[in-house]
C-alpha cells in the first residue's frame, strides 16, 4: 500500500513538473504596460517605475532604441526569450525560467524617451508560486548593472 501511495504521489509531482514546463504562455496576458499595472498582492514580483515601484525606474544616458537594443542583447545573453512586443517599439516581454525546476517568470520592459536620454520602466513576476524568493528583483538588478558597465 505504501509503495501505491508513494508512486501516486511521485505521478502527481511528474504531472506538475510537466504542467510548469508545458502550459501555454498567453503573451496578452502577460504583455502589459509596466507605468499602469496594479501591483499584485503577492511578493512574487519587483517593479520599476517612478511613484509607487519598489525602486524607481532607471535613466540612461543613451537613446531610446539604443537602450531598447542594449536590454534585448542582455537578456538574451542570459537565456531569456522574447514573447511578446518588438525591441523597436521599446516595449518587450520576456520569458524567463529558474534553473533547476523552470519555473516561468516575466519580465516585462517599456523603454521611453527622457530628457536627452532614456528611461526603463519594468515589471518582473512569477507565473507560479506566491514568494520568487527575490529572483525577479535580482533578475532586473542585474540587467540593469549589465547596462551600466
Amino acid at each position: 500500500m505504501l509503495k501505491l501511495i508513494l508512486a501516486a504521489l511521485l505521478v502527481v509531482v511528474v504531472a506538475g513538473m510537466g504542467w510548469v514546463r508545458l502550459a501555454p504562455h498567453d503573451a496578452a496576458r502577460w504583455h502589459l504596460d509596466p507605468r499602469r499595472v496594479a501591483r499584485p498582492a503577492s511578493p512574487n514580483f519587483f517593479l520599476l517605475r517612478m511613484g509607487d515601484g519598489d525602486a524607481p525606474a532607471p535613466l540612461f544616458d543613451m537613446t531610446p532604441a539604443d537602450l531598447a537594443e542594449r536590454v534585448h542583447n542582455v537578456a538574451t545573453a542570459q537565456g531569456a526569450k522574447l514573447l511578446a512586443g518588438r525591441v523597436a517599439d521599446g516595449h518587450m516581454t520576456y520569458l524567463s525560467r529558474s534553473r533547476l525546476m523552470g519555473y516561468p517568470d516575466y519580465t516585462t520592459v517599456l523603454i521611453e524617451p527622457a530628457g536627452d536620454g532614456a528611461m526603463m520602466t519594468a515589471f518582473a513576476r512569477a507565473r507560479f508560486g506566491y514568494s520568487d524568493m527575490g529572483v525577479n528583483r535580482a533578475r532586473l538588478e542585474g540587467w540593469i548593472a549589465a547596462l551600466t558597465d
